[in-house]
């Protein structure tokens, strides 16, 4: 996947096409995406952003942009939340190291393997979000070795093959993860607080447990996992 991200106006809510979108992807459409992706042969060779932007505002009639780039440090775009769907420790670690990231209210961070996922709002500390006991933190001060680019080597990603992919990945965890993610947004958009801000997904057991705004469970959660990334090396 690539590095998508959301600049919504907080202060436009009366905006005639609502959210201020940009999809940021510099992949093209490769024959294996049409097995999964909404993609058809037709599409073979364009840009995803800029396919998936253009059938998005067709449809709702709306004026969503597309970057056909890859986000990284030069990227500096004002924007408010900063949503990432990327396969790569290296693609996160761009994404952090990004001018969006220093200037963002929220980061969403989305991620899968083959039948597990996750899905982390959290606040950057940034110029927009100062030092707090109850800022939400980020996926990556949670799980210090989402960003750590020198255990790529060890992952074991599914193969260019069609076939492998959709042997080696449940059909659906990309769906659920993102319907419940937008979930959670739609929550905060809604009603301005949340209860949890995030949640852990187990297709293989059917099971879904929610990430609590609770600064204990995030002292805790930070120390063990930085015992895990020393052991990893």
């Amino acid at each position: 996947m690539g590095l998508p991200y959301l600049h919504q106006s907080m202060l436009a809510w009366g905006h005639p096409h609502g959210l201020d979108v940009t999809l940021v992807d510099g992949d093209r459409v490769s024959p294996t995406n049409c097995v999964r992706q909404p993609f058809s042969e037709s599409d073979i060779g364009l840009y995803k952003a800029t396919v998936l932007i253009n059938r998005i505002n067709l449809f709702w009639g709306l004026r969503w942009k597309a970057a056909p780039q890859f986000l990284d440090e030069s990227w500096g775009r004002e924007t408010d939340i900063l949503i990432g769907c990327v396969d790569s420790r290296r693609a996160r670690m761009m994404m952090k190291e990004s001018k969006a990231h220093r200037n963002c209210f929220y980061i969403l961070d989305i991620g899968n393997n083959s039948d597990t996922g996750q899905f982390i709002l959290g606040q950057p500390q940034n110029v927009k979000n100062k030092r707090s006991p109850v800022r939400l933190r980020t996926a990556a001060e949670l799980f210090p070795e989402l960003i750590d680019s020198s255990l790529d080597l060890k992952d074991v990603l599914p193969s260019c093959s069609a076939l492998e992919s959709l042997m080696r990945q449940e059909p659906f965890i990309n769906q659920t993860l993102a319907n419940q993610a937008l979930a959670l947004l739609a929550k905060l958009f809604r009603y301005g607080s949340l209860a949890h801000h995030g949640c852990f997904l187990n297709l293989q057991r059917g099971s879904m447990t929610p990430l609590f705004v609770d600064p204990q469970t995030w002292k805790r959660m930070m120390r063990a996992n930085k015992r895990t990334v020393r052991k990893s090396r």
